[in-house]
């Protein structure tokens, strides 16, 4: 059974970081591109980052994140990382781990996801 648990959510003051993390498990997703995404109440869930799984881990970036978050993975510990600094208020939203085949941005073409984990920033 394929399993994706994020954690590392919380509620922090603008100008704060966070460190999500996303357990992988149940199969190998060395093939997969690993994305975060968001969505925020009354919005729709947007792209946040993504890195491939192998092949050098190249990375994806929403303009909204780039500069203040990072998207990494732990081959070994079958880990997502998404480090975000400088986090604002409009950076609150349920944030994802979701994996698909391909690199993409839309929500649509990734076919594993988390539950999900609440960041809260407060100004």
């Amino acid at each position: 059974q394929v399993q994706l648990v994020e954690s590392g959510g919380g509620l922090v003051q603008a100008g704060g970081s966070l460190r999500l993390s996303c357990k992988a498990s149940g199969r190998t997703f060395s093939n997969y591109v690993m994305g975060w995404f968001r969505q925020a109440p009354g919005k729709e869930r947007e792209f946040v980052a993504a890195i491939r799984w192998s092949g050098g881990g190249i990375t994806y970036y929403a303009d909204s994140v780039k500069g203040r978050f990072t998207i990494s993975r732990d081959n070994a510990k079958n880990t997502l990382y998404l480090e975000m600094n400088s986090l604002k208020p409009e950076d609150t939203a349920v944030y994802y781990c979701a994996a698909s085949p391909i690199f993409s941005r839309e929500s649509s073409n990734y076919n594993y996801w988390g539950q999900g984990t609440q960041v809260t920033v407060s100004s």
